[in-house]
């Protein structure tokens, strides 16, 4: 600075420059300026696809660019994790976790293309129980009646798995292990086409999320026989729960949850994060959301990130203990 300046035009200076600094420092640390991608590692119209969809209209909202949807399933949702993780980590592409990609599958398989290390949690989106689920041509409307007509078919019955490592696949295999049910697992690429086939026969009966069981079970398509959490759903109050059928400590819900590379810079995960706790807030998704038999979950990073290590933990000693293996 020039001493003979006159102090009147350095404070005059000074006082143009500080609203520049304050908008830099009130700037938001994530503006996308070009479409957002949210991977759903599964087919479309199974529950990745689904809240993928519902999720990505209100991030679309808070950011003002639109939101694709990519289903790319496969591999028990290594596929749709592997692609976000080749993209750019830059907050642009996100993935639909959910138990099977990021939790089970690292005691499912002996070697996985990324590890647990590779993947932010952003925030859990949703939780909601499943179902057991049967023919309604099966003469069964019980977890006892299920386990007696099993044993009584030569070779058992057969049950469809939505993905391998998900929760449905996950539920059904501890149900056969704690209840003693003679089945065969029959894996699909997602919800639609097991589902389909079991109304169509094909396959005796499923352990699948409420979300998109509940259309076929209102329209008395399927037979719900049983929900997976301790606590009935509102959406099916006269179904009971597994624990109610006798099988104590039996509670396993449905979680979904976005995750980006951890490449990707914290200011960014946490804009993201507040956008997808604006999304969830919106009385409108909620109660979509509730009728679908789901409940918005809304936290920080953090906290997603301490349940997703518990649920690793729990499966992993579930799945030692079963043999349960990847198909």
């Amino acid at each position: 600075m020039n001493l003979k300046t006159p102090l009147r035009s350095v404070l005059a200076s000074f006082a143009l420059t500080v609203p520049m600094w304050a908008a830099a420092a009130d700037a938001p640390a994530f503006q996308p300026t070009k479409p957002l991608r949210i991977i759903a590692p599964s087919s479309p119209g199974g529950i990745l696809d689904q809240t993928s969809r519902l999720l990505g209209k209100g991030l679309s909202e808070h950011f003002r660019q639109p939101v694709i949807i990519e289903n790319l399933p496969g591999a028990g949702g290594v596929i749709g994790v592997q692609a976000m993780l080749k993209a750019e980590p830059d907050g642009y592409t996100m993935v639909m976790g959910s138990l099977g990609p990021n939790a089970a599958n690292y005691a499912l398989h002996d070697k996985l293309p990324y590890a647990y290390e590779d993947l932010a949690p952003v925030a859990q989106v949703l939780s909601m129980p499943d179902v057991l689920v049967v023919n309604p041509k099966l003469p069964a409307r019980t977890i006892a009646e299920l386990k007696s007509y099993a044993a009584s078919r030569p070779g058992g019955l057969s049950m469809a798995v939505s993905t391998s490592g998900s929760s449905g696949h996950l539920a059904g295999a501890l149900l056969k292990q704690r209840a003693g049910i003679n089945a065969v697992d029959v894996v699909y690429r997602g919800a639609a086409p097991a589902l389909t086939d079991l109304v169509g026969g094909q396959v005796d009966f499923m352990v699948d999320n409420l979300i998109t069981a509940l259309p076929l079970i209102r329209a008395g398509k399927l037979r719900a026989i049983a929900v997976t959490t301790k606590e009935r759903s509102p959406e099916l109050p006269d179904t009971p729960t597994v624990m109610e059928a006798g099988y104590e400590d039996f509670d396993v819900s449905v979680w979904l949850g976005l995750f980006v590379s951890s490449k990707t810079p914290q200011p960014v995960v946490q804009a993201l994060n507040a956008a997808v706790n604006k999304a969830l807030s919106d009385p409108a998704m909620q109660k979509t959301l509730a009728q679908q038999g789901g409940q918005a979950v809304m936290g920080t990073p953090a906290e997603f990130g301490a349940f997703v290590q518990a649920e690793k933990t729990r499966w992993a000693q579930v799945i030692k203990t079963g043999n349960i293996k990847s198909e």
